[in-house]
């Protein structure tokens, strides 16, 4: 499976955008799928997934204003993301897990946030 991710851009802040990850198959048996992003000079850390039955979990630092959701139908991931703060700015990147040795990764759309 390939991930392309995308949306990103440059917002003010207290803006929003969408970022949408475009699966090339059926995301419908993904055990997990999930948002991660990396700042520069720091780790990538979880932002927020969602599993297959679609629990949802978010990671404090975006509780309240990011809201990921998928479209099994689109096999498309998407992460909503209101009231943008400028630390919000990052690379984010797509995951899917499919089980043991079956994860794959998006290549990353570049969110920049001005103050």
């Amino acid at each position: 499976v390939q991930l392309q991710a995308s949306g990103g851009g440059l917002v003010q802040a207290g803006g929003s955008l969408r970022l949408s990850c475009a699966a090339s198959g059926s995301i419908f048996s993904m055990n997990y799928m999930a948002w991660y992003r990396q700042a520069p000079g720091q780790q990538r850390e979880l932002v927020a997934g969602i599993s297959r039955g679609g629990s949802r979990d978010y990671a404090d630092s975006v509780k309240g204003r990011f809201t990921i959701s998928k479209d099994n139908a689109k096999n498309t991931l998407y992460l909503q993301m209101n009231s943008l703060k400028a630390e919000d700015t990052a690379v984010y990147y797509c995951r899917s897990n499919a089980g043991s040795g079956y994860d794959y990764w998006g290549q990353g759309t570049l969110v920049t946030v001005s103050s």
